[in-house]
C-alpha cells in the first residue's frame, strides 16, 4: 500500500491525534481528566490498529474492539463537564492559555482524522459506523474540555465578533 493511500493518511492522523492527547494529558493537572484522556488514548490505539487492517485482506491478528460504551463514556464524562459550564452564548476563539490552544489543536486534529475516515469508507457501507461516531463525541468532547480547563485556569473566553 501507497504512503498516500487514504487508509494509511486515516491511521496516520488517529496516531497525530493520539499524540495530542497525550501531550493534553501531561499538561492538564486534573487527575479526573488525565484518567479520561488515558482511556481515550487506549481507544485510539483500538480505532488506529483498525484502521490499519485492509479490510479485503484477511487479518492473523486479534483486534480490539471499539464499543458502544466507549462512546456513553465519553458523552458521560462530557455532561460532567458541562455541569460546571456556564452556557454557550457565542462563538469563542480557541487560545488564552497553552493548555487550552493544545486541547483545541487537539480537537481540530479530531475532525480531521473524522474527515478523513468518512472518505475512506465504500460508497455502500453504513456512515454511522462507531468508530465515526466515537471520533466525532471525541471532538465534542475536546471542545468541552477546553473550555472546561479554562475555567478551571481562571482564563476568560474570547468571545468571537464578526466584523460588520
Amino acid at each position: 500500500m501507497l504512503k498516500s493511500h487514504e487508509r494509511i493518511e486515516a491511521y496516520g492522523t488517529i496516531d497525530e491525534l493520539n499524540a495530542y492527547i497525550g501531550l493534553c494529558r501531561d499538561l492538564i493537572e486534573i487527575d479526573s481528566i488525565k484518567q479520561t484522556l488515558k482511556e481515550v488514548q487506549d481507544r485510539l490505539f483500538t480505532i488506529g490498529s483498525s484502521l490499519a487492517c485492509d479490510p479485503q485482506k484477511d487479518s492473523k491478528m486479534k483486534i480490539p474492539d471499539l464499543k458502544e460504551s466507549d462512546v456513553f463514556f465519553l458523552e458521560n464524562e462530557m455532561d460532567k463537564l458541562d455541569e460546571e459550564l456556564p452556557p454557550l452564548q457565542y462563538f469563542i476563539l480557541p487560545g488564552g492559555h497553552a493548555t487550552v490552544s493544545n486541547v483545541h489543536v487537539a480537537r481540530c486534529v479530531c475532525r480531521r482524522s473524522e474527515r478523513l475516515i468518512v472518505k475512506l469508507l465504500l460508497p455502500d457501507e453504513e456512515h454511522e459506523n462507531l468508530i465515526i461516531k466515537y471520533i466525532n463525541r471525541l471532538s465534542d468532547y475536546l471542545f468541552v474540555l477546553s473550555r472546561y480547563v479554562g475555567l478551571k485556569l481562571n482564563v476568560e473566553e474570547q468571545q468571537w465578533h464578526p466584523r460588520i
